[in-house]
């Protein structure tokens, strides 16, 4: 019986609908399916709404530091008040407990050997912006590490062994007026 019903779903194939005989053999094969690529799909997705928003996250650090460093060219502004400012715009994406802001003196890209990475930045001396010369060049950055904005936890083997040290940082650089 099963042999026969066989040979004549194999017959009707080329038929527009096949026999529901045809149907039972392929009962369970689409849950099977989902159950394979429904990971695969999702891993997809999550790691695109986590780069997504790591983009959004670096794109307005780097805004932040240029909006901090046009308010420092102005006569009369504080260091302070520039790390206030950043930390002000940041905090619409970021907890601003997390960000680190520097205000550093930038002359040695004017001297012609400048640092080649951001701990060298970093390293730049202090500057207090009341008491910057006309014309100074000023650097204003700001880094947060990637794990305290992340959407999904890092703190999985896996992941955490890819992502640890990551930070998301900008920077601009402007000249005091």
């Amino acid at each position: 019986e099963y042999r026969r019903q066989r040979q004549m779903c194999i017959r009707d194939r080329r038929q527009r609908f096949p026999p529901s005989c045809c149907k039972v053999a392929r009962q369970g094969s689409t849950a099977i399916e989902a159950a394979l690529v429904m990971p695969v799909y999702l891993l997809f997705v999550f790691v695109l709404l986590e780069l997504g928003h790591a983009m959004m996250i670096n794109n307005t650090i780097r805004s932040a530091c240029r909006d901090g460093a046009r308010i420092g060219t102005v006569e009369g502004t504080s260091t302070q008040m520039v790390k206030q400012r950043v930390e002000e715009v940041l905090g619409s994406a970021v907890n601003p407990m997390h960000v680190q802001v520097f205000v550093k003196n930038a002359d040695v890209f004017d001297d012609g050997n400048p640092p080649t990475n951001a701990d060298g930045i970093e390293e730049l001396p202090d500057l207090e912006l009341r008491e910057a010369e006309t014309r100074q060049l000023f650097v204003v950055r700001a880094k947060v590490p990637y794990q305290d904005v992340a959407i999904l936890p890092v703190n999985l083997p896996l992941i955490e062994r890819f992502l640890e040290g990551v930070e998301l940082a900008g920077q601009a650089f402007m000249r005091h007026e």
